[in-house]
């Protein structure tokens, strides 16, 4: 514990030049009188740590000790903070180690570059939850990210609609999808995913697996998504779309429905409409998303939809009209 405090202290002068002990006591939490004490250890072990007395003194390193990270531009500098995602690393457990790692390339970059962590984080700010959702991340997650890292045999109760399964996976890697995290595991000879918030009990063993090297995580998290994707749009409906319908269609609709929709459109009429085939969950799924375009959308197919359409829009038509 000493030993990392020490470290950081270091760190924090090289980082930031002359720093009071107050200010050292606070970053570190630990008393004034701790720092005097720590500061006493780096110097007898012949690191160069100078006070200079009277109110603007503090501690500081004499010059020329410091470690350099050369070879870094401004924008790969500041593309380096902005990759570090501290939010989802904390709610994997992470953020001791991404606040020290953070602290560590800021002592190593050279003066002109510090304040690339700055710059970066007064432009872009990762808001990953999705609207309306939990910002809370599921209890168990910080526990299979252990087992990910250690690569260790997990016993997994999940919990699937009205019953609890039990298997034994092993964890390959965690996907975060709009605020949603995601286990991808190994179950027998192939790849499972599951809900994280959906995990009710881990067990993690002492028993290691042997990973399989050529697993492409992304890769595989494509694909599934649009196998899943795929699976779930296996209805069709035939629509006719006013322009202004097309692009509503794109907020309305899954992205992926939109593109097979505009990529399977016919060319436009004399008022500018085209006929497509529209990929659906269910009828009442597309019932919903046909809704929100009103008078710009028509069903042509199939009959049930078209009817059921035509009946809500009636009834419309009798509440804006006072006659219902």
């Amino acid at each position: 514990m000493r030993a990392s405090r020490l470290i950081s202290l270091l760190l924090l002068l090289q980082s930031r030049g002359t720093m009071t002990a107050a200010d050292l006591a606070a970053e570190l939490e630990v008393s004034e009188r701790t720092v005097y004490r720590d500061v006493l250890a780096l110097s007898a072990a012949g690191i160069p740590v100078y006070a200079d007395r009277g109110r603007t003194g503090g501690y500081r390193l004499l010059g020329g000790y410091r470690t350099r990270l050369t070879g870094l531009s401004r924008a790969e500098a500041e593309a380096l903070f902005l990759a570090g995602l501290p939010g989802p690393a904390g709610d994997m457990g992470l953020a001791e180690a991404v606040t020290a790692a953070r602290l560590k390339v800021l002592a190593a970059l050279p003066p002109a570059l510090r304040d690339a962590s700055t710059r970066t984080g007064q432009r872009f700010h990762l808001d990953v939850p999705g609207w309306f959702e939990s910002a809370d991340p599921p209890p168990l997650l910080a526990e299979l990210a252990r087992a990910v890292w250690q690569d260790r045999t997990v016993g997994l109760r999940y919990r699937r609609r009205d019953r609890e399964v039990t298997r034994s996976v092993q964890p390959y890697g965690l996907v975060l999808k709009n605020g949603i995290w995601y286990l991808v595991a190994r179950v027998g000879a192939g790849h499972r995913t599951y809900r994280v918030d959906r995990v009710v009990g881990v067990e993690v063993r002492e028993e290691t697996f042997d990973r399989d090297h050529d697993f492409d995580l992304a890769g595989f998290w494509a694909d599934r998504t649009e196998e899943f994707v795929r699976e779930m749009l296996a209805d069709r409906v035939t629509v006719r779309l006013s322009p202004a319908g097309l692009r509503v269609l794109r907020h309305a609709a899954e992205s992926f429905a939109y593109a097979e929709a505009v990529a399977a459109a016919g060319g436009p009429d004399g008022q500018g409409w085209v006929v497509t085939r529209l990929p659906v969950e269910s009828l009442d799924v597309a019932y919903d998303v046909l809704l929100r375009l009103g008078p710009e959308a028509e069903v042509l197919d199939p009959p049930a939809l078209r009817a059921r359409m035509a009946e809500a829009a009636g009834r419309l038509d009798r509440l804006y009209s006072g006659r219902g």
